[in-house]
């Protein structure tokens, strides 16, 4: 298990675990980040991420994809 932000560009992953406060794991359930739900990473732009979840393109700086770990 490795947070998002050690993913591949282009490579499909399943999500294992949401961690953060409750707070931060509810505005990423909201997103699209739930276990055992896929996710890509698309992009890079200065740590942050650009990320297909749900079928939809998201941005998620890096210190929230520290907490998302696949």
């Amino acid at each position: 298990m490795m947070p998002l932000t050690f993913a591949s560009v282009g490579e499909q992953h399943i999500i294992k675990k949401v961690g953060g406060k409750p707070e931060v794991k509810k505005h990423l359930e909201n997103l699209g980040f739930v276990a055992g739900g896929a996710v890509m990473v698309v992009n890079t732009l200065g740590g942050n991420l650009i990320v297909n979840v749900k079928e939809a393109r998201v941005a998620v700086s890096a210190e929230m994809a520290q907490k998302i770990m696949i």
